[in-house]
């Protein structure tokens, strides 16, 4: 038996039919063989198959594991692949903010807290301050006020002004640009898409507008009310209005576009969001102007990044109460009224351009307070976790699918592409500005007694000298960091690999369009090919045809001159 199990499967059947012993030996020792043969493959391969068994209960479990994957399929199998690409989109953003939070709490805020608490000495919190970001907030860690620039007594010791700064950089610089760059480069690769405001009013209306003439108590509380309600209108007129803007005028440019009447869906959808593009960066271009150009310089403002950073706050709140009217005006009391009232109105379709451009602007405005107040991600968060399913409610309950729409994927990538220009290239070239060129508050934050935040660069690399062991990191700052033959070079390698990899692409396009025309050839040639069997068929019908015939003509004359013949004779 254990010379059968070496040999193969048909010179083990021969060799046992070629034992000189009865049948019924020959079969026991047939089984026994292949009881032992199956015996042994098991044991060889229960390493592999355990393994294999492991790994597929990994992914069973990574797929229940990723968020919203049901929901997201249910959304695709109800309403197709364009409106799932909204979807899609929010929930790559929240993974975005995710990332972000896990960052800037780790490597800023939890030092801070834990190490040199910097707590707020305004004590009641009354509710208001959520959507203000105001008062009780005012110094928190959820803006950049709430945080010091002094190194924390621990073993190594920990810079508040070098962490702050580099965590910035490094997750807007670093991470979020190489990140866009490798979703949106996938994506192509697979697809080939007015009032001054509280800053001057507030001192105003607090110092000069009270009428220290009224006695009454009823009058002296009516006043009180009164100042409060303009205070807080002041503070959120600039948001409201804001948003308002953003909610009208894309309305306004739908309403244009079903005047147009376009022929092409994909075009419809790309003009709809160019406008939405120019109409809300053209807004956050002014406001970042005057954040950077005029709130610096206001005496009164006190701590301008904290301003900055609760300005950014306010956005995004009332910024996303607008989106929840929009979904309870704009879709919800559209069913109704195209359902009930006017019914050739009909159901309202889900507007893929202008939804995905409000994720868009939302999250330029997170990118833009990221610096100005490290905790703002927390919030972006919230409000995408809640609107991902409120839209999903009302996409079940009151809205239809498009009826004309591109491709999913490549709207996608145009997605991806207006996220990264303009909106991360404005939000780097912004935060850049005030790294390089303003000078921080003196009163607050990790920067303050700086000429600018990157100074706090410059002095480390002045402390690091006294240690020999640093010496090269001093080196390299200086002679390769500082240097503008570094990024002159670093520019040319770019600019090479940029046009090697362009000329790759002119050739492989060459290449493609040389195996079209190839193809079109190809099906000339099969196509004459075609006309010429059926040609030859065709004639040889015909002659098959012609030939009984002469056979029949020629027997009727051979008779014919047989009677002929006989009659004659």
């Amino acid at each position: 038996v254990s010379d059968l199990v070496s040999l193969s499967a048909g010179a083990r059947i021969q060799a046992i039919r070629s034992l000189p012993m009865p049948f019924n030996e020959r079969k026991t020792i047939r089984l026994t063989s292949f009881v032992i043969i199956h015996l042994c493959n098991i044991s060889n391969n229960a390493p592999i198959q355990s393994f294999r068994r492991f790994r597929g209960s990994l992914a069973s479990a990574r797929q229940h594991l990723i968020i919203w994957q049901d929901t997201l399929k249910e959304i695709g199998g109800r309403f197709g692949t364009s409106v799932l690409s909204y979807f899609l989109f929010l929930k790559w953003l929240l993974q975005f903010n995710l990332f972000s939070l896990i960052i800037n709490f780790c490597f800023i805020t939890m030092p801070q807290i834990v190490h040199a608490p910097n707590i707020s000495s305004i004590t009641g919190f009354r509710g208001l301050e959520l959507l203000t970001g105001v008062g009780y907030f005012n110094q928190t860690v959820l803006f950049y006020g709430g945080y010091n620039g002094e190194v924390i007594v621990s073993k190594p010791a920990y810079n508040m002004q070098l962490a702050y700064f580099f965590t910035i950089a490094a997750y807007l610089k670093d991470l979020v640009f190489f990140l866009l760059l490798l979703s949106m480069s996938r994506s192509f690769q697979k697809n080939f898409v007015l009032e001054t405001g509280p800053v001057s009013g507030e001192a105003w209306r607090l110092l000069c507008s009270w009428d220290f003439s009224v006695v009454n108590e009823k009058a002296i509380q009516y006043n009180k009310n009164n100042l409060a309600i303009q205070l807080k209108a002041s503070t959120l007129l600039l948001p409201v209005v804001v948003s308002l803007i953003n909610l009208i005028v894309p309305l306004l440019y739908s309403l244009i576009s079903t005047i147009e009447s376009y022929s092409n869906p994909r075009a419809k959808i790309y003009i709809s969001i160019i406008r939405s593009v120019i109409l809300k960066m053209s807004i956050l271009g002014i406001l970042c102007f005057y954040w950077l150009n005029f709130v610096p310089d206001n005496i009164s403002v006190g701590c301008w990044e904290s301003f900055v950073g609760q300005s950014v706050y306010r956005l995004l709140i009332i910024d996303f109460i607008f989106c929840l009217l929009g979904i309870f005006f704009g879709e919800f009391l559209r069913n109704v009224i195209g359902t009930m009232c006017i019914q050739s109105l009909g159901v309202p379709e889900f507007d893929i351009a202008r939804n995905v451009l409000d994720l868009i602007y939302a999250q330029t405005l997170a990118w833009i307070g990221i610096y100005f107040s490290p905790l703002l991600p927390v919030m972006q968060v919230l409000k995408l976790f809640i609107i991902f399913y409120l839209k999903k409610i009302s996409l079940s309950m009151n809205c239809q699918p498009p009826k004309h729409t591109g491709r999913a994927a490549q709207i996608q990538t145009v997605f991806i592409a207006l996220l990264f220009f303009p909106s991360f290239v404005g939000v780097l070239s912004m935060v850049a500005f005030t790294v390089w060129s303003l000078k921080p508050s003196d009163q607050c934050g990790p920067f303050q007694g700086l000429d600018t935040p990157f100074h706090t660069i410059f002095n480390w690399t002045d402390s690091i000298q006294d240690f020999p062991e640093s010496n090269w990191v001093w080196w390299i700052f200086e002679n390769i960091l500082r240097s503008e033959l570094f990024y002159y070079l670093i520019s040319l390698i770019v600019l090479v690999i940029t046009y090697f990899l362009w000329q790759i692409i002119q050739g492989r396009k060459q290449l493609i369009k040389t195996l079209r025309e190839q193809i079109v050839n190809e099906g000339k040639d099969k196509a004459f090919l075609l006309n010429k069997l059926q040609n030859l068929q065709k004639e040889r019908r015909e002659m098959a045809s012609y030939r009984p015939q002469v056979r029949v003509s020629r027997v009727l004359s051979g008779l014919t001159y047989f009677l002929f013949a006989s009659s004659y004779r």
